[in-house]
């Protein structure tokens, strides 16, 4: 009997080892830090929790990331890369997987659901560059040992809400109940009360190196320097002559550090910072 008790002991502190080990594999990896944060930042997990993250906080795969209408947030990454999110930014960290002896292992998956951010390459990129994909509504951004800034322009509230109002009124124009309007001429008439936007869409600036655009319209290629649009999903990207009016202004201390000699390649330091999760 007492062999027995014995046994069973044994086989559930197997079971339990078996379980944390399980739990260790699927915790998911740490990708990066916070290194610089001008306002309030939220990580959404992938378990559904919510965590407000402060400097040094960790950022792990699976990790979506947005900021406040007023905050400027810095994410160094394991290999060294930066990417530095702008206010009004939704930023998933889809998968991204480095380790320095290991290049096989190199994964690097981006996701710009909203807003804009300014990407600095670091050693994975340098190394696996086919490995970095970073999407957006509109097309798939590539590098080749780059730094851009990137954004993708909503049509505005107000450009919607005017477009909406002027859509009900052409309908009721049609309406052989309401009082006499004449709606050829409203259709061809100005939409009111339109304010001037930039035009909807994914936008790029190729600060150093190079990058790719592609769709299923086409893929295209951007050199330093240059300005990059596309509308949508079914259209080629294509070079602008000139910044449309896009703003990229963090403050002074956001500037990358990734390229400046010297940099520490080596991974952050684990934080010593708590948290608040929200679940």
């Amino acid at each position: 009997m007492n062999q027995l008790k014995k046994c069973t002991a044994i086989k559930a502190l197997m079971l339990l080892v078996l379980f944390w080990m399980a739990g260790a594999s699927w915790a998911a990896q740490v990708a990066g830090t916070v290194v610089q944060l001008s306002g309030p930042l939220m990580a959404k997990k992938a378990d559904g929790a919510v965590r407000i993250l402060s400097m040094k906080s960790e950022v792990e795969s699976g990790d979506t990331l947005v900021t406040e209408k007023n905050t400027y947030a810095m994410v160094k990454f394991i290999d060294n890369s930066e990417i530095t999110l702008k206010p009004s930014t939704t930023f998933k960290v889809e998968n991204f997987s480095f380790e320095a002896g290991n290049p096989n292992a190199d994964s690097a998956s981006f996701n710009l659901v909203k807003g804009g951010l300014r990407s600095v390459t670091g050693l994975l990129g340098k190394r696996n560059k086919e490995k970095f994909a970073m999407k957006t509504p509109t097309a798939t951004i590539g590098i080749r040992g780059t730094t851009f800034i990137a954004e993708w322009v909503e049509p505005s509230a107000e450009a919607v809400a005017a477009r909406e109002a002027y859509m009900l009124a052409s309908t009721a124009a049609l309406d052989p109940l309401a009082a006499p309007v004449q709606p050829l001429m409203l259709a061809q008439g100005p939409v009111p009360n339109m304010p001037p936007t930039i035009k909807p869409g994914l936008y790029v600036q190729v600060i150093d190196g190079i990058i790719n655009l592609s769709n299923s319209g086409g893929s295209q290629t951007f050199n330093a320097g240059q300005f990059g649009f596309t509308p949508n999903v079914t259209t080629q990207a294509v070079v602008i002559p000139q910044n449309p009016g896009l703003r990229f202004s963090p403050p002074p201390v956001f500037n990358p550090t990734s390229s400046q000699p010297g940099a520490n390649t080596a991974a952050p330091p684990k934080s010593n910072s708590v948290d608040c999760e929200v679940r």
